[in-house]
């Protein structure tokens, strides 16, 4: 860390408590302080209270002259039940790295889900002594980031059905009069959003009164095909009931009823758009191209036509700016943007990146769930338009989540583990190697190196850590160590902070794993055969459909965002292990135009999760005599 830097001392306890219990205990520094040891000037911080803030986009062109630190991603073998513990290496190797080895290092986090909160995961702020904190913060509204992203996203919705409603109730005359009414002096005026309109449609005229009848017609008319609607409403919370809907059902709108449902927030565009964009200039131009539809004549329909990418802009201005935290530590933490890899691209910010690269000499950032989806989405999308290049890829493993793959026994929540997850069993844990020993081989076809993170627990044995350490070893990767980063803070991560700078300082070829110039088509097979393992893949009459529709609108030139199920391999989320023999269906494709990714949708995958019989939200309470919060996680 900087001069300034002073670490933030753990008091370690043995049995380790409650991930809240731990946070609630921390000493917190003044996240002024946090900024002025990172070299942050005041005047680029907007204050949320004593220990969180958000940091102003100016900074980076201050700080354009200075050289990037290095780049590191974490992410994990394919999840299980039991945990892999991904966000807890991630900010207890980012503790190693500036509390423990001196280094100069900022974490860059995803915020969480409302819907996993209150439902069936819990937090996501870390474990142990390995957390982001305030953690009740991070974990529920933060800064509003999310919510923004839900306003944004529902209020182009409701453009799009009262746009359909009013163009069918008007004649060309009376709409066109009442998208440019006139002032009291008979004069009209386009909005900046109208003028992008008119010069999509080739008209150069920019006085309203100016326009011929038929100009006015093509101008005020969109005509959306109310069958392609691509466009959902969006929620933070799990409510499977909301997954197929039915809208207009109001005296008013009689006759504009039209299935459609909602997904979670974080899946929405609007968050994509948020995560890949590299300032607010971008940013309006991405909620542009936002595709909503095609009109009958099958031409695509944008956030722009529609008049409303200006206000999403709006909405999102401040939810561009990177929210800053800290570590129990107290080394720094940028948090931004949000997760679901399977469903999303589920990636912290390029923006908080950016910035943190230009602060730090290490940046230690994480893409969701296994290797097979987060890193892919990492290399596939978030470097092809942040034009980073990470040095290092660390790859999470847990001695009893590789008994699961190897064929371990179900995992019941509440239920005391099986005995092969408590137990020496070298020949279960044998079995499952091969899932571990294809994520560092398909690390490896970026041309990045890899340090496996062995996430130690109480029940592994030296042998069992051990031959996890070699299999690692002989797949690939450049290091295989044991971490107690949960139980121990950074100081159990120092052997894995020491192994990250070794592979940060060797050289590296990035590449990307297709070229953008091969056919949609092309691009999902080379997924799936290279980072799967299928036999091949199979479409559907829709997708197929779909896929020529994209390809004649030009979007064709996009990367891929497969939506799959994050606990396989394979679409089929039973099947552990490194299957092979199976073949990948796609089922439908969308396009986030705006974001700049195509979507698959693999098997029976869905953008809304829903509530579990017993979700986490029963153990979530206030002390009313203290004001803190309870159960969470």
């Amino acid at each position: 860390m900087s001069r300034n830097f002073r670490p933030t001392p753990l008091h370690l306890r043995v049995p380790v408590p409650s991930d809240i219990d731990i946070a609630q205990e921390a000493t917190l520094k003044p996240i002024t302080q946090i900024a002025e040891e990172l070299g942050i000037l005041p005047e680029e911080l907007e204050l949320y209270g004593p220990y969180k803030a958000k940091v102003k986009l100016e900074i980076l062109e201050r700080l354009k002259g200075r050289p990037d630190g290095k780049y590191v991603d974490v992410t994990a073998i394919t999840p299980t039940p039991l945990g892999e513990g991904k966000t807890t290496t991630t900010v207890g190797l980012s503790q190693a790295l500036g509390a423990h080895l001196g280094k100069n290092v900022i974490t860059a986090i995803r915020q969480p889900s409302q819907g996993p909160t209150f439902g069936i995961k819990g937090g996501a702020a870390g474990g142990g002594y390995s957390q982001i904190i305030p953690m009740e913060d991070f974990n529920l509204h933060l800064t509003g980031d999310i919510h923004a992203i839900t306003a944004a996203n529902n209020l182009l919705a409701a453009a799009i059905d009262v746009r359909m409603m009013h163009e069918a109730k008007q004649d060309d005359e009376k709409l066109f009069n009442a998208l440019c009414p006139a002032a009291k002096d008979g004069s009209r005026k386009f909005s900046p959003s109208m003028l992008r309109r008119l010069k999509k449609l080739g008209i150069e005229k920019t006085n309203p009164n100016d326009l011929t009848p038929a100009e006015r017609s093509r101008f005020a008319r969109l005509d959306i095909d109310p069958a392609t609607i691509t466009w959902r409403r969006v929620m933070d919370t799990n409510d499977r009931f909301l997954r197929e809907i039915t809208v207009g059902e109001g005296k008013d709108e009689a006759g504009f009823e039209r299935k459609t449902g909602f997904d979670i927030t974080v899946a929405s565009e609007i968050m994509a758009v948020l995560a890949l964009t590299t300032g607010l200039e971008d940013m309006r131009e991405r909620f542009g191209r936002i595709v909503i539809g095609t009109n009958r004549a099958g031409e695509a329909v944008t956030a722009e036509d529609l008049g409303v990418a200006g206000a999403l802009t709006v909405l999102m201005k401040d939810a561009i700016k990177p929210n800053l935290m800290q570590t129990l530590e107290g080394t720094p933490a940028f948090v931004h943007a949000g997760p679901f890899a399977n469903i999303a691209h589920g990636q912290s910010s390029i923006i908080a990146d950016k910035i943190a690269l230009k602060l730090a000499d290490y940046v230690v950032t994480e893409s969701g769930f296994g290797a097979d989806i987060g890193m892919e989405k990492f290399f596939g999308i978030k470097c092809r338009y942040s034009g980073l290049i990470p040095q290092v890829v660390v790859l999470v493993a847990t001695v009893r989540a590789l008994k699961m793959h190897g064929g371990g026994p179900k995992v019941v929540a509440g239920k005391p583990l099986a005995s092969e997850y408590t137990q020496e069993n070298l020949e279960l844990l044998q079995k499952g190697l091969p899932n571990m020993e294809r994520h560092i081989q398909n690390a490896l076809k970026y041309g990045v190196n890899v340090v496996v993170a062995v996430n130690s627990f109480k029940d592994d044995t030296a042998a069992e850590v051990e031959l996890v350490r070699q299999a690692a070893l002989r797949a690939g990767a450049m290091d295989a160590v044991v971490s107690r980063h949960w139980m121990e803070g950074g100081k159990g991560a120092i052997a894995l902070a020491e192994a990250v700078v070794r592979a940060a300082e060797q050289p590296s070829n990035f590449r990307f794993l297709y070229p953008l110039e091969i056919s949609l088509k092309e691009k999902i097979e080379t997924i799936a055969r290279e980072i799967y393992g299928a036999d091949g893949v199979d479409f559907s009459p829709e997708a197929e459909t779909q896929l020529e529709l994209y390809t004649k609108l030009g979007f064709d030139n996009l990367p891929i965002c497969m939506a799959k199920t994050h606990l396989s391999f394979s679409t089929d989320p039973n099947l552990k292990g490194a299957p092979t023999g199976f073949r990948v269906p796609v089922r439908d494709v969308r396009a986030s135009v705006g974001a700049g990714f195509i979507y698959p949708l693999l098997g029976e995958m869905r953008t809304m999760p829903g509530l579990p019989t017993r979700p986490v939200f029963y153990d979530v309470d206030i002390d009313l005599e203290t004001g803190k919060v309870l159960g969470l996680f």
